[in-house]
């Protein structure tokens, strides 16, 4: 399964914060480690589609008080989307791979 880059940073982001991973959560994880400021709206899509693929399962907590009642949808990786997730890091390892000793071409 291709695995976009963004939808890599928002599953690597869900893997970091384990049963935390919710979109707020995961927005703010994908800016703390990488500088990007990512639309929520961008994240909700991309965890919808990500569902769609079945790379996660989702569910919604308890709701709360500081959410004025409501529950927060939080989302897990399942075993297709680390297949995934590890096939996109096998595709890009391969691509860098003979680089590292030509890496002038790159500056």
């Amino acid at each position: 399964m291709f695995l976009g880059e963004f939808e890599q940073l928002v599953l690597l982001a869900c893997v970091h914060l384990g049963e935390q991973a919710y979109g707020v959560s995961i927005v703010d994880e994908i800016e703390r480690r990488t500088g990007r400021q990512p639309a929520h709206a961008a994240v909700y899509v991309t965890l919808r589609r990500l569902e769609q693929k079945g790379c996660l399962v989702s569910w919604k907590g308890q709701p709360t008080a500081e959410r004025g009642g409501k529950a927060r949808r939080h989302v897990k990786l399942t075993k297709a989307g680390t297949s995934a997730l590890r096939e996109s890091r096998q595709a890009f390892e391969q691509m860098w791979r003979g680089l590292d000793a030509s890496a002038r071409r790159l500056r």
